[in-house]
């Protein structure tokens, strides 16, 4: 029986990590999670001047990636997933390459990337709830409490580094709606990266999802040819080639040896992370809510892959 075999007839069981087990998942989640941090950031910094679309930013650096992609599959001869992987496939290029992309991009043309930092803070907790769900992972009752206390921590951080919700508009419609189908494509994720491999899950997730996105950036750009300064094309080519790509390999690797409950709370920093990048490229202020936000934050997400899991 190939790896490829293992599709979902039974749960894939969490991949060897280093000697230090669960630290070897958390590493490699940290790692993907610091890739991530310029999302936020950069995506608003591409949309704000109305030099690219919202559209041709979220699909558009889903199309570099998904040429990457089959350069990587190709090159390396990897071997199509079988049955239901495919499923699998679909799920994680619904949340991660076309549903997370394409809301928070058009969420980003009026929230400040302060704002939209709301969304990692509270995908922690939405992934580990549906990672649960897929796997059966049971961590103790210090995980569900830690983690809790990290989503209202982060929520809060963002919301008063942002100034606060004012109301509910609908780039807060866009960005809830951006947390839930990312946590699925996540979980989903994490679960395959088990059979198929980190990268090789998100590989075939943007090829999967090429013909949509190939289409919507055409469309993008019949509607409005992109332009920008070197700066704004430097940062689409960051969200093309590592958030959309490269991020992910260590991301999934990261679940996949999981216990995915555990590393998915290692993006309780990730707020923290793109808030000071919000600082340091688009000016925004930034005061000591966030020295004291960041440490209640971080300090949360310890507790929370300290936590150790119930026995089955």
């Amino acid at each position: 029986m190939t790896r490829n075999d293992t599709a979902t007839q039974n749960i894939a069981r969490p991949l060897p990590g280093s000697r230090s087990g669960l630290w070897s998942g958390l590493w490699w989640g940290l790692l993907g999670v610091a890739a991530f941090s310029f999302t936020v950031p950069f995506t608003r910094f591409a949309v704000e001047n109305g030099h690219m679309s919202a559209l041709f930013v979220g699909s558009g650096r889903a199309v570099i990636a998904a040429v990457l992609a089959v350069l990587a599959l190709g090159l390396t001869r990897q071997k199509l997933p079988r049955g239901k992987q495919w499923l699998q496939v679909a799920v994680v290029a619904g949340g991660a390459v076309v549903g997370f992309p394409l809301l928070t991009s058009f969420a980003l043309t009026t929230a400040p990337a302060s704002h939209g930092a709301v969304v990692i803070a509270l995908l922690p907790a939405a992934t580990a709830v549906i990672a649960v769900v897929r796997t059966g992972e049971r961590p103790a009752r210090a995980f569900w409490v830690a983690a809790g206390f990290g989503a209202v921590a982060a929520v809060v951080f963002a919301v008063i580094q942002g100034g606060g919700l004012g109301g509910l508009h609908v780039s807060d419609l866009l960005l809830f709606a951006a947390v839930i189908v990312c946590a699925i494509g996540y979980a989903e994720g994490g679960l395959l990266s088990r059979a198929l491999g980190s990268w090789q899950t998100i590989s075939w997730a943007l090829v999967l999802a090429s013909p949509l996105m190939i289409l919507l950036t055409g469309i993008a750009v019949a509607h409005q040819p992109p332009t920008g300064t070197l700066a704004e094309c430097g940062a689409f080519a960051y969200l093309a080639v590592v958030s959309m790509f490269l991020g992910f390999f260590a991301w999934y690797r990261g679940l996949a040896i999981g216990p995915m409950a555990q590393v998915s709370q290692v993006q309780l920093t990730q707020p923290v992370m793109s808030i000071l990048w919000a600082g340091l490229i688009l000016g925004e202020y930034i005061g000591w809510q966030t020295i004291v936000g960041g440490i209640a934050v971080i300090g949360c997400a310890l507790l929370a892959v300290r936590a150790r899991n119930r026995g089955k």
